[in-house]
């Protein structure tokens, strides 16, 4: 089968993508609306763009009317976001911060995280998720249907016992974060293995 692009539609392009290429992390991301109100939305482009300096990639579509969201209004407006990684224990909450409320709610209160100060930028942080990078706006580019922001991140906060703090090395069989797959679905991340070759059985 192949398949021309330019033949295709906005939509069409986006849903043969997105279920295509899987599984992707997810960022759910804090910021603060003009009235101090939390935001917190989950935004399933985003992955880490580089290391010097730090710096990760979101990108989000534009409402029907092509009005912006209110995360991306918010890092327009302040340049500072926070990104946490979703796992097992905080996927349903964080599937459920997807749902559009009014700006004046915030998502946080709705779904029962709870949310502390962070260091270096306004935007609070979620106390429940295993992973919180604190980000300020380092570049943004703009399409037709997207608003894609680069951020710096200026600090990271990780649950207790996931980084060993003298090799720098995170604990992966204690950290299950979840991807985005096609649709509703997400995948868990407990299914791991070595690549071998096709006559020899994977290692676990």
């Amino acid at each position: 089968m192949h398949i021309d692009f330019a033949t295709l539609t906005e939509y069409q392009r986006y849903k043969l993508m997105a279920s295509l290429i899987v599984p992707r992390p997810i960022a759910l991301v804090t910021t603060l609306g003009p009235d101090g109100t939390v935001n917190a939305a989950p935004i399933s482009m985003f992955n880490m763009v580089g290391e010097e300096p730090p710096i990760v990639m979101i990108s989000m579509n534009r409402r029907s009317d092509h009005s912006l969201k209110d995360t991306a209004r918010n890092i327009e407006r302040t340049g500072e976001f926070v990104v946490h990684l979703a796992d097992e224990a905080t996927a349903w909450q964080m599937h459920q911060c997807g749902v559009e409320h009014p700006p004046h709610v915030s998502e946080t209160a709705v779904v029962g995280f709870t949310t502390l100060p962070s260091t270096a930028v306004a935007p609070p942080r979620i106390a429940e998720t295993p992973v919180a990078f604190e980000c300020t706006l380092f570049e943004k580019m703009e399409t037709e249907s997207r608003k894609v922001f680069i951020g710096q991140v200026r600090w990271l906060h990780v649950r207790d016992g996931l980084v060993d703090a003298t090799t720098w090395r995170v604990d992966l069989d204690n950290y299950f974060p979840v991807g985005r797959f096609g649709g509703e679905l997400y995948v868990r991340t407990r299914d791991r293995f070595k690549a071998a070759p096709p006559d020899q059985p994977a290692a676990q």
